[in-house]
């Protein structure tokens, strides 16, 4: 039986918390938050809908003091960032000190880095660091390596996948699944690829193209930023294409490129009248918020990898599907659930002995078949095919 210190009781906390207290193997979940107002929410969520519930204890803590979060995580087997990207070092470091293995869902390419750093240190204190186990980066990288292991070599590997609305309200045509200073560092910040084998840097939303994805029909793709965070990395070299681009509806991306291109996701403020100066971004995520916060609809999570490669000396294509929609019984966001399962997956194989001690990244540090078996009795319908080409 395990124990586990959530930090962050958001969206995804509460998410993780709700998946772990399902968990047979699961003694203990501390979910923690600097906020008491958010505590109590999610404290009346787990309530109406999880079970176990006396397995779950409250706790105020503020994960930017890690001092504080390595002295509460004594006697704990894990501690699961679920808090924003820039606590995840410092939080990294708290669990070596507590000898509590570390999981988070990642969201900067450059603290990943230096948290990979600590693979001596980890490896010397018999724990895991696992960043980025998220939805992508994270499960989509996953499915991406159990697709290349299915073919004896890859030279191609497309990955989409988007948070969208199931009824999409135009002429926009999308809803906030998640913080929209999030969503605009996704379409103003800069995604990583593969071309002829090297890893290369493009402007996010850009190098737009279609998808048919049935029963949805046509959708839109453009890269993502610090969606493959250090996949394209890892595969320098032994894959020539490599890609991570988001669906949208038909008509989204370019109306945000248009956006982008006229400045309002630009952080340095602008002078509006004499004296009054605001940040186009600023504005931007209140716009945001305005248009496609809708609160009661619905969402659903879309996934399609292409990977293509040779098997038996013959060209050969693996094609990965997941289609992952909104839970009315336990009123949780489809972007919850492949968000926050996957890191309570990796969390609770940490804790089973399952994953090896030291720093990996997600490509490296998590078996694809394993993750793939609990995330099916999750209730994630994850398929795929294989065909010659």
């Amino acid at each position: 039986m395990a124990k586990f210190l959530i930090l962050g009781a958001g969206f995804q906390g509460r998410a993780c918390a709700f998946d772990m207290l399902r968990s047979p193997g699961v003694d203990e979940v501390a979910l923690c938050d600097a906020s008491a107002e958010s505590l109590a929410s999610a404290k009346k969520f787990l309530a109406k809908s999880a079970k176990g519930p006396a397995k779950l204890k409250l706790l105020k803590l503020d994960a930017g003091n890690p001092a504080a979060v390595a002295r509460a995580a004594k006697g704990f087997d894990v501690i699961v960032s679920c808090v924003p990207y820039f606590f995840n070092l410092p939080l990294a470091k708290a669990a070596l000190k507590a000898r509590a293995h570390f999981v988070d869902l990642g969201g900067s390419t450059d603290i990943v880095r230096k948290e990979l750093a600590l693979h001596a240190q980890a490896v010397k204190a018999g724990i895991c660091i696992r960043p980025d186990n998220g939805l992508g980066p994270g499960m989509i990288s996953t499915l991406a390596v159990h697709a290349m292991s299915l073919l004896d070599s890859t030279d191609e590997v497309r990955i989409y996948d988007g948070g969208l609305p199931q009824k999409p309200v135009p002429p926009l045509n999308y809803m906030l699944t998640f913080s929209e200073h999030g969503l605009i560092n996704e379409y103003a910040g800069t995604a990583v690829a593969l071309k002829d084998g090297k890893v290369v840097s493009l402007p996010a939303l850009s190098e737009l193209e279609t998808v048919d994805i049935a029963p949805f029909g046509v959708l839109e793709a453009g890269h993502a930023a610090g969606g493959l965070s250090t996949l394209a990395e890892t595969y320098a070299g032994k894959v020539k294409t490599m890609y991570n681009k988001f669906l949208r509806y038909p008509g989204h991306i370019p109306a945000m490129e248009a956006m982008r291109a006229l400045g309002y996701f630009d952080e340095t403020p602008v002078e509006i009248r004499k004296g009054v100066k605001l940040s186009p971004r600023e504005l931007s995520v209140k716009l945001f918020r305005k248009h496609f916060h809708r609160p009661g609809d619905e969402d659903m999570v879309v996934i399609r990898i292409v990977t293509r490669g040779v098997k038996d000396g013959a060209r050969a294509e693996v094609v990965h599907d997941l289609v992952d929609r909104y839970d009315r019984a336990a009123g949780m966001t489809a972007m919850m659930r492949t968000t926050a399962f996957p890191v309570s997956i990796v969390a609770q194989m940490a804790a089973a002995g399952q994953l090896a001690p030291g720093a990996f990244p997600v490509e490296t540090g998590v078996p694809p078949d394993l993750f793939i078996e609990e995330a099916r009795k999750r209730g994630f319908a994850l398929n795929w095919k294989f065909r010659r080409l």
